[in-house]
């Protein structure tokens, strides 16, 4: 009687270094190892030491919060940048209410998040309603959101920027320093990294979030309820927004209507340079975090060289257009090995 024999396939026997590179987060983790040895090398022991970290992990926090809803969208096909305008209208939403009018703490910020959540359901309304590209709609949402915050404050308070002294509970979660360096922010961020983790990679609305962004028509076609979905990211992504701009009232203890732009491009920046393709349908979690640290890097690193500062903007320029390419790259393997598994 003969024997059955198995023979296994290459790679049968768990993931190969071939499975890992089709990985949307290859190329960011490849990115990420490369700039850290770089500052590593020409910054010395103190790019790895308490105030080095602290350095360029308080930065990736704050863009981080926002870069992960921005993720979201943008593997879904859709983009925000009315963030731009919402982080700084939240911060003096929450300076308005419990600096100025001295209502407390909590109340403050929640009129603060609710703010961001509005903005976020106005965009994704929009964008379902008439059709036109979220882009537009967000920069159009940008501009409103900006001469609004600017209006009111000067009507409500008679100037552009108003104080804010939080109470200890508020400081201690919002605007603490852990050992006078480290910003609990970096605790939210990886408690958003981790819920926005599961919302994409485990509950069933990340398979609805990738088949929007692969193709909206199709996705509606299955059943999925497209526009709920859509107004829903907006608002997470609106939501985000404000959390960080409250968090920045609780450490700089005021707000004022200037600020937050910076967010819009560098968010972008950290979700493409994580993995996230621009067209949509590809990305993750954990691609995103990691380009969020590298971008992070770059942005704190380039002060503990010799270097001159603009340099750092040439560094992410060159970040920007590598990953760009990889990310192709990566999405075309990562296609390849699915066509072949199916075949």
């Amino acid at each position: 009687m003969a024997t059955a024999t198995h023979t296994k396939s290459p790679g049968a026997a768990g993931p190969s270094f071939g499975r890992l590179a089709r990985r949307p987060e290859a190329g960011s983790f490849l990115g990420m190892i490369a700039v850290f040895l770089f500052f590593l090398s020409v910054s010395g022991q103190i790019f790895v030491s308490a105030p080095g970290f602290a350095s360029w992990l308080n930065v990736a926090a704050e863009i981080g919060i926002v870069a992960l809803p921005i993720g979201l969208l943008m593997i879904a096909g859709e983009l925000d940048l009315s963030i731009g305008a919402v982080i700084p209208a939240a911060s003096l939403t929450a300076a308005v209410v419990s600096g100025y009018y001295g209502l407390p703490d909590i109340v403050g910020i929640i009129a603060a998040l609710a703010v961001g959540l509005a903005v976020g359901f106005v965009n994704g309304l929009l964008v379902i309603r008439t059709g036109v590209p979220s882009l537009i709609i967000t920069i159009g949402m940008m501009f409103a959101v900006m001469g609004l915050t600017l209006g009111l404050s000067v009507l409500l308070t008679g100037s552009t920027s108003t104080s804010i002294n939080p109470g200890p509970v508020a400081k201690t979660l919002l605007g603490a320093f852990i050992g006078g360096m480290f910003q609990v922010t970096i605790f939210w961020w990886i408690g958003f990294a981790l819920v926005i983790g599961y919302l994409l990679h485990v509950s069933p609305w990340g398979n609805w979030i990738y088949a929007l962004g692969g193709d909206k028509i199709s996705a509606r076609n299955a059943g999925i309820p497209t526009e709920k979905l859509t107004i829903g990211l907006f608002m997470l992504s609106g939501l985000a927004a404000a959390f960080v701009g409250t968090g920045q009232a609780m450490v700089y203890q005021s707000a004022q209507v200037a600020g937050g732009q910076s967010f819009i491009f560098n968010s972008i920046m950290c979700v493409v340079i994580g993995g996230v393709l621009l067209t949509g349908g590809f990305g993750s979690v954990v691609g995103i975090v990691l380009g969020t640290v590298t971008f992070a890097m770059v942005n704190q690193g380039i002060y503990f060289t010799g270097f001159d500062a603009n340099l750092g903007s040439v560094i992410i320029g060159a970040l920007l257009l590598v990953a760009v390419l990889m990310n192709d790259t990566f999405r075309q393997l990562a296609l390849t090995y699915s066509t072949k598994k199916k075949g």
